[in-house]
């Protein structure tokens, strides 16, 4: 028994102008008006940690069950946290397997890209790293060192996985998440874990405390790398059901 997920008609409507024509859209507002109709309601575990301001990076697990669309887990989170967030996610879909891959690729692509300008996310290539990808993935990091130079008390998200994985439970993150995460926590941000699940019928978000990411001296770029993720990832693990840990439980 799963829970109920319904976007708003007239919310669906209003983002598809938006995309066509231009214009800028609240994903805050937005998320609300999505959750209200989310049946059962939304239950949220640790609310004390639920960051009111920044700087921070909200950390999470990218919940997978076939048939579990992920932009619930971003509208989830930004529903609940009480200002307007700043979203790191993919610029493409890639429809592993599926026929359909060659045309749903570039839709995506243009999708995605439109649905950012219009909620002023950042967009990042998707996951697993694709070697033609590497100055698109620079360009990422310098639009979202740009951000938080601009910023006030940002509040960031960002799942590490980068996409689904088929067990369902915690992967590693790809090469380069542990030094992205230590680049943001040297501009100040600390990092609050957000374990997303669904139990008992209802979908779940379990916010831990916030934590400083540092790491000892004298480790080699790729041991900080490694060392980094495994931080940020057994963090949210902690937020998880033991059998949504992974390689982390």
């Amino acid at each position: 028994m799963y829970p109920r997920y319904i976007y708003p008609p007239l919310g669906v409507l209003g983002l598809a102008f938006n995309v066509l024509f231009g214009g800028q859209r609240s994903f805050r507002a937005d998320s609300r008006r999505c959750l209200e109709r989310l049946k059962p309601s939304l239950r949220v575990l640790g609310e004390e940690n639920i960051p009111s301001t920044g700087p921070c990076l909200i950390t999470f697990n990218h919940y997978y069950r076939p048939g579990f669309n992920a932009w619930w887990l971003a509208l989830a989170v930004a529903s609940v946290v009480p200002v307007e967030m700043h979203w790191i996610v993919t610029g493409e879909l890639t429809f592993p397997g599926r026929w359909y891959a060659p045309l749903g690729r570039p839709i995506s692509r243009w999708l995605l890209k439109r649905a950012s300008q219009v909620y002023g996310f950042t967009t990042m290539p998707p996951m697993p790293p694709r070697p033609r990808d590497v100055e698109a993935r620079a360009g990422t990091v310098l639009a979202v060192l740009s951000y938080l130079r601009q910023a006030d008390h940002p509040v960031l998200g960002l799942a590490p996985e980068g996409g689904d994985n088929p067990g369902g439970g915690l992967s590693w993150p790809a090469s380069g998440a542990g030094r992205f995460g230590l680049l943001l926590a040297s501009r100040g941000l600390r990092f609050v874990p957000l374990g997303a699940y669904e139990a008992e019928g209802e979908f779940c978000l379990s916010f831990g405390p916030a934590y400083g990411l540092s790491l000892p001296p004298g480790l080699s770029s790729e041991e900080k790398d490694r060392l980094a993720a495994k931080i940020i990832m057994q963090n949210i693990a902690r937020q998880l059901p033991a059998h949504l840990r992974g390689e982390f439980g």
